[in-house]
């Protein structure tokens, strides 16, 4: 049941002490969640009241199913963009036509993600590595905060995901500051940092949220042309089946699989970051799909439109201390009342305020340490990061996420294509045969005999290198070399490319007059080497279990090895065993 009902894991362990700390955030998320969903309904091209609804059962259902305890669910600015830019190509007249299509795709972005979650495809979550994870969430941060600036300042500039784009539109406005805005923005900022440093403890973001209301209030600073959150809608949304029709889900089939995908790697990308900063491991890929995709075709019920992990809300729920998803209930709770009874409070809010809690706790996700710490240890994994960084912040959140692990995979696959690949010798007549160049005063070298070790699988990417160095250092043996042990402890693989490649190596090395072996392979290379024709060139007699057996094999070739005696010892017990059969 844990399994299918995540939420009974963390019920089941739940604790007094988390109370406090998930109402407070769950507020905390909900004071933010309602402005933001209907701007970003508006961004979608929906009525406001539809980012609201999106904003109640979804999250709900994700409460239930979803493994992250931390991430906030609910209408994101990408998608919501997405959605706009993806229905804007379409002939669509009138805005309950535009309704219906946008159910009918939630609908279907639900569907294609559930339906991935049950086909077990939450593997594609393993390609986002720590440098393409922090590189997104470092740029994504810098776009969120500049994208809070122009509430910051008081001004209205076109919204954009293009660090470029953003910057142009705030510097073109400087001029039309309003000053009122910018001081209510700043005393928050302050507010909140001094909270922080004062005491953590101190719920920071409800205290600047009802001074900011008060303030407005008291005051009248509406007179100065102040922005406010304005006017909610009351009313809760009713159940309606989403329409269903052919030609019409023909047309969102390739919007659909796009806001699936992305919205997937979204919410695993924000919730794996988090979890990498509290040291949590709960997320669960698969079932994330399942959440995800059930989320939204439950929202598609009550006229929402797609949702996935929201990164501001999300760092907003990670500052605030956030526990459990009992802080997501919270969230919706403040919602339902929001529609229903407070829409008279909300109205006097600043969107300075929001802005200045946005950019408070997205900022601290700009992970500069990680940046230093690969720069100075791991500099190829660096410029991945970087890579990330520069396309999500001058390109696009997607793009840059998805170069970032087509880059990760490139440098895997550059890394296994040149393996270690180093000759090894004795220490002390032991049984343990190391790198003879990092262990130069222990090590026996022999120039009769060659020992090497290769790290990794051999497959087709790398086994033309394999061969180049095997050759390279027979080679650099000279004349007196005779035989070539090959320590397979480290490949755990071999494809048919490489095999066939190893078996024509072992031919041409033995027509040179060179002895070889194999010591060390584990089972299932064992199980490769015998199943293929290596074992056919190589023979029985030349695969070792141990290096040392090898080495005293090639000294004294009448001493048998300990894997040859155990397959003859089988072999004598299976012909007695057949014998006493009959």
């Amino acid at each position: 049941m844990k399994n299918i009902f995540p939420f009974l894991e963390w019920v089941s362990t739940y604790k007094k002490a988390y109370f406090i700390k998930d109402l407070l955030a769950g507020l905390t998320v909900g004071i933010v969640l309602v402005p933001q969903g209907m701007a970003y309904a508006m961004i979608a091209g929906l009525p406001p009241v539809h980012g609201l609804y999106a904003s109640l059962f979804p999250i709900l259902t994700y409460a239930l199913l979803g493994t992250s305890r931390k991430i906030a669910v609910g209408p994101v600015a990408m998608d919501s963009l997405l959605v706009a830019v993806g229905l804007g190509t379409l002939t669509i007249t009138g805005v309950e036509n535009y309704i219906i299509m946008v159910v009918l795709l939630t609908l279907m972005v639900g569907c294609i993600q559930f339906l991935l979650g049950v086909l077990r495809m939450g593997f594609l979550v393993n390609f986002l590595s720590k440098p393409v994870i922090s590189g997104f969430t470092s740029a994504a941060a810098i776009i969120i905060v500049l994208s809070q600036l122009k509430h910051l300042l008081g001004v209205s500039v076109p919204g954009s995901n293009k660090i470029y784009e953003t910057i142009f539109n705030i510097f073109y406005k400087l001029g039309e500051i309003n000053w009122v805005d910018f001081s209510i923005g700043l005393v928050g900022i302050a507010l909140l940092l001094g909270f922080k440093k004062w005491n953590k403890n101190i719920p920071g973001i409800l205290i600047i949220v009802v001074l900011g209301i008060v303030a407005v209030y008291l005051f009248q600073l509406n007179v100065f042309d102040v922005k406010l959150v304005g006017s909610v809608p009351s009313g809760l949304p009713t159940f309606v089946l989403p329409t269903i029709d052919i030609e019409n889900m023909k047309q969102l089939v390739p919007i659909a699989i796009a806001l699936a995908l992305v919205g997937y790697l979204e919410a695993i990308s924000i919730g794996k970051a988090i979890e990498d900063k509290t040291g949590e491991d709960t997320i669960q890929a698969n079932q994330e799909l399942i959440a995800i995709g059930s989320s939204n075709i439950v929202g598609s019920f009550f006229q929402g439109y797609p949702v996935t992990a929201s990164f501001s809300r999300s760092a907003i729920s990670y500052d605030a201390g956030t526990k459990t998803n009992l802080s997501a209930i919270f969230s919706v709770i403040l919602v339902v009342l929001t529609l229903l009874f407070l829409t008279p409070l909300f109205q006097y809010l600043p969107n300075a305020i929001l802005a200045s809690i946005i950019m408070v706790s997205v900022v601290k996700l700009i992970d500069i340490a990680y940046f230093k710490h690969l720069w100075l240890n791991r500099k190829d994994e660096f410029f991945v990061m970087l890579i990330t960084f520069i396309i999500t912040l001058f390109i696009g959140i997607t793009q840059g996420i998805l170069i970032g692990v087509l880059c990760s995979l490139l440098l895997m696959v550059y890394r296994t294509s040149k393996p270690h690949f180093v000759e090894i010798g004795n220490i002390g007549n032991s049984d343990y045969y190391k790198n003879v160049i990092r262990f130069a005063d222990e090590v026996v070298v022999r120039n009769d005999l060659l020992i090497v070790r290769f790290d990794s699988q051999l497959y087709f990417g790398n086994s033309a290198y394999f061969k180049k160095q095997l050759l390279k250092h027979i080679r650099a043996k000279g004349p007196q070399l005779k035989g070539i042990i090959l320590n397979a402890e480290a490949i755990n693989y071999i494809d048919a490319t490489a095999a066939d490649m190893l078996t024509k190596l072992i031919h041409d090395i033995r027509e040179r007059g060179f002895q070889f072996y194999i010591a060390g392979a584990i089972g299932p290379t064992r199980d490769i080497i015998f199943n293929t024709g290596i074992i056919k060139e190589l023979q029985r007699e030349f695969l070792f279990v141990k290096t040392k057996e090898a080495v005293n094999f090639f000294d004294d070739p009448n001493e048998v090895s300990l894997l040859a005696a155990k397959v003859a010892y089988e072999n004598s017990r299976m012909a007695k065993a057949k014998r006493s059969l009959n």
